[in-house]
């Protein structure tokens, strides 16, 4: 009896605990999860806050914290849908603030300087007061004139080296056609040549043909005489 009374107790306790912990609101699962996060435990605030985010869609505190434990384990890509998401549930300015800010930084961590401008601008629309984000933003505008700059020289670089390339080709043709015309000339005079020689071949030959006819009708005359 006292075992089976035991056991009742166990398991009522055990089902009581079960109910607390699915009765644990989207607040208390980012209190948790914020617990975490300051631990540096980013892999598991990350799994508080999507427990928050799934119990509460709608929360952008929820939303915002997740991407930033996505944001600390170098999950960029992932961080910023989620702070596009909070962007579009957040209604305090401060706050608001925040999430742009964030972007800001991702983007300006991956050299998107263009993408980074204009987090860091839409960030000072709702905080005009963030010194942090105006220096950043004003970093990204001298970082983005260097870009420039430097893709403007490699271009002009790029397109001297075509035409320097351009240029040796056409003298490398024009080298070619003049060292191709002595050739023709030299293989004409050699024909010339070869034809002259022919000619007076031919005459020799002509000339020793008749010599050899007359030596032969000397001999035939002899010996029909004979």
């Amino acid at each position: 009896m006292k075992f089976e009374m035991a056991r009742y107790i166990l398991m009522s306790l055990f089902l009581a605990l079960t109910l607390i912990a699915n009765a644990q609101t989207d607040r208390q699962l980012i209190r948790e999860g914020n617990r975490l996060f300051y631990k540096q435990q980013y892999d598991k605030a990350e799994v508080m806050y999507r427990k928050a985010v799934a119990k509460n869609p709608s929360n952008p505190q929820a939303v915002y914290n997740l991407g930033c434990a996505l944001m600390m384990q170098s999950k960029d890509s992932a961080a910023v849908v989620q702070y596009e998401q909070a962007a579009k549930l957040e209604k305090n300015k401060l706050r608001l603030a925040s999430v742009y800010h964030n972007i800001g930084v991702v983007c300006q961590n991956h050299k998107m300087y263009g993408d980074a401008i204009r987090a860091y601008q839409q960030s000072l629309r709702n905080n005009p007061h963030d010194n942090e984000t105006r220096y950043n933003l004003a970093l990204c505008k001298r970082l983005q004139k260097q870009n420039k700059k430097k893709d403007d020289k490699n271009k002009k670089e790029n397109k001297k080296q075509q035409e320097n390339k351009d240029s040796n080709n056409n003298k490398d043709k024009n080298k070619d056609k003049n060292n191709q015309q002595p050739k023709e000339q030299i293989s004409k005079d050699n024909a010339e040549q070869l034809l002259n020689a022919a000619i007076q071949n031919e005459k020799a030959t002509q000339q020793r043909m008749r010599r050899a006819m007359q030596r032969q009708g000397a001999r035939s005359k002899s010996g029909k005489d004979w």
